[in-house]
């Protein structure tokens, strides 16, 4: 019976596989360390295939380096043998709940990700440090010292005796913030969709180098956009200038495939009204230079205008038709160059819509137009963001008023993650926030979803960094950061349902808490060589003793890729515990005590599942490990069937 292997996806295998689909020659079999014999890319074939001219050696191209680039990839290609382990005394609704919430380092929690949701996400924010020079996990300042830098650039040898004449220049301050940064985005990039978006938050101090970094992961070609938010309108004292703004890079997938939404107008007002409802005009013409007469001579014709003739709404009726009452309107030149405009649609679609949906109109200045009704409640969201519900004081008093304290620093405001999902999902989609902070990511989520009736849901993820001694948060009983986005989300959701009344009745407020944590297998089952034999005795059980079936049954998930949210039912069969995940997407039974006869396994068999997992130790003989898979061929042939 195949083992499973218990350990986050080989991010090197998967990309060798794409490579192998679009450039098959360029795919070479060669032995590994250990003697076994596996794929890899013959680069130099590879780089001859994307050229046309020959390669030979290093030439120059543009491109973002740094100290330590390579082994941050290496770190983003390794794998991890850790898991996550689910807490449900810390959960919310556990057995219904869809979220997600999980405690621990993100770059591990990316990794255990990738095989369950790969290409599952529809939008990702995130708010990372800085770089500023605060002191705290994920260390704010990631500058290194000197020393570090010359040795990491082999500027000095060994003896230290500086190797090249090289100035101190700032690029030791950004390189270690670098390296943290882009393997959590190449890892999150798998995650999202074809059709996905990824909103990042940054200020002054990396804003040019994480678009640099994100144009690498995404492509350049992906970029759509950078906010400029006004997250302080008094501003605050930088010396010589007073910073107002900081900064939100907007990046799609695929922009072939990216869909996005327009966001809602609040409160829209209409001057006119007609027996579909309410509207504003605007002109028919086109007023950017770059669409003119010369370049566009379908759009640049006539409309006549009868004065004389009012429609039901007060307007002047118009036609392609010329009689003697009637004014030939053209587009207007522009004032500033004298370009002739052209019109927005063509002769066509004009002729479909006239009086009723564009019309003749008389300015205040006595010109003729023709203009077309507006009937919209949205708008397309804008690169220059500046309500006052976006600041970083709005953001602090949100968290001040759920939690009861000045317990959070600079915390997003709900609103500009709001409109950001507004924007970047739909009712259905998965949103994901792995430096989730103060948990406004998840907060702002439940809101849109009780506003819309959505079913969005979310998958957030914070470091247990330490609270300082010396804070309120600390003081109020916050060990943690992580402590403190848990307990913002349960407020949040308790108010949203207060709040919502009806509208906020289906809304799903809970969260599965998970931990990361070193594997629930011990090190025997990955590495079963390294044993020797006197130690055999006590590897009976490849289980840590401290791991519960529960431990276990999500491990498994996360290695067969099924969602960490999917409904779980436990039956007994035969005084034996096991667990069905979303009635017949898998079975489980951990049991240990070498209980597993064929009777159970048959009547296990019987529930039909797609897959079946059983626990080495449990089985009552080895005959019956051998048979359980031909029991399973002869009741359920399509069930596949596992061991750890």
């Amino acid at each position: 019976m195949e083992k499973m292997k218990l350990c986050s996806a080989n991010i090197v295998d998967m990309n060798i596989r794409k490579i192998e689909v679009l450039f098959p020659s360029c795919i070479t079999e060669s032995k590994t360390a250990n003697g076994e014999v596996a794929k890899f890319v013959d680069f130099d074939l590879l780089r001859q295939e994307l050229s046309n001219s020959i390669i030979e050696g290093a030439q120059e191209r543009y491109q973002i380096n740094w100290p330590g680039k390579r082994s941050s990839l290496v770190l983003a290609n390794s794998s991890s043998s850790k898991t996550l382990r689910p807490n449900i005394s810390e959960s919310v609704d556990f057995d219904k709940t869809q979220n997600i919430l999980i405690e621990g380092d993100n770059l591990d929690a990316l990794k255990l990700l990738q095989e369950t949701y790969l290409e599952k996400v529809k939008m990702i924010y995130i708010d990372p440090p800085y770089n500023t020079g605060n002191d705290f996990l994920y260390n704010d300042n990631f500058s290194e010292s000197a020393i570090e830098y010359k040795d990491q650039t082999e500027q000095v040898d060994a003896a230290g005796n500086r190797m090249v004449a090289n100035p101190e220049t700032s690029g030791r301050y950004h390189s270690n913030w670098l390296s943290m940064i882009y393997p959590r985005l190449k890892l999150a990039r798998n995650l999202l969709r074809n059709d996905g978006v990824i909103f990042v938050s940054i200020d002054d101090v990396e804003v040019d180098n994480l678009k640099k970094v994100m144009c690498e992961i995404f492509g350049e070609n992906n970029f759509i956009g950078t906010f400029t938010v006004n997250s302080t309108p008094n501003a605050r004292d930088y010396g010589h200038i007073g910073k107002m703004h900081e900064y939100v890079h907007f990046f799609a997938k695929n922009i072939e495939e990216t869909s996005t939404n327009q966001l809602k107008v609040e409160d829209k007002t209409f001057k006119y009204t007609d027996e579909i409802g309410g509207f504003n005009i605007h002109p028919l013409y086109n007023s950017n230079e770059a669409f003119n007469s010369a370049n566009r001579p379908n759009l640049f014709y006539p409309i006549f205008l009868n004065p004389n003739k009012k429609t039901a709404d007060g307007f002047y009726q118009i036609g392609f038709e010329k009689d003697p009452d009637s004014i030939e309107v053209w587009p207007p030149k522009s004032e500033k160059n004298g370009v002739q405009f052209v019109w927005r649609w063509g002769k066509q679609k004009a002729a479909e819509n006239f009086n009723k949906e564009i019309l003749g109109y008389k300015t205040d200045a006595g010109q003729w137009r023709i203009v077309q009704k507006m009937r919209h409640t949205t708008k397309l969201i804008r690169s220059l963001i500046d309500s006052t519900l976006v600041s970083s004081r709005k953001g602090t008093a949100e968290v001040e008023e759920l939690l009861n304290g000045k317990i959070a620093s600079f915390p997003k405001p709900l609103k500009l993650i709001k409109d950001f999902i507004e924007v970047g999902t739909s009712e259905n989609d998965l949103i994901m926030d792995f430096f989730a902070g103060s948990g406004t990511t998840a907060h702002a989520t439940m809101e849109v979803n009780a506003l819309d009736n959505g079913n969005r849901r979310y998958i957030c993820v914070q470091l247990p960094e330490v609270c300082d001694e010396k804070s309120e948060a600390f003081s109020k009983g916050y060990k943690t950061i992580f402590d403190i986005c848990k307990q913002r989300i349960i407020n949040a959701g308790i108010e949203i349902k207060n709040q919502s009344g009806l509208l906020g009745f289906d809304v799903d407020v809970g969260f599965r808490v998970f931990k990361v944590d070193s594997s629930n297998m011990s090190d025997v089952y990955y590495s079963p060589d390294a044993v020797s034999q006197d130690l055999l005795s006590d590897q009976a059980d490849n289980v840590k003793a401290d791991r519960s079936p529960e431990d276990l049954l999500f491990q498994v998930l996360l290695d067969w890729g099924v969602d960490l949210s999917m409904p779980i039912h436990k039956e007994t069969i035969q005084g034996k515990t096991v667990y069905l995940v979303d009635q017949n997407a898998l079975a489980a039974c951990f049991d240990s005590n070498g209980g597993i006869d064929e009777d159970f396994v048959k009547e296990l068999a019987q529930k039909q599942t797609l897959r079946v997992v059983f626990r080495d130790a449990g089985f009552k003989s080895d005959s019956v490990k051998i048979n359980v898979e031909q029991i399973f061929k002869l009741v359920s042939p399509s069930t596949e069937v596992k061991c750890i």
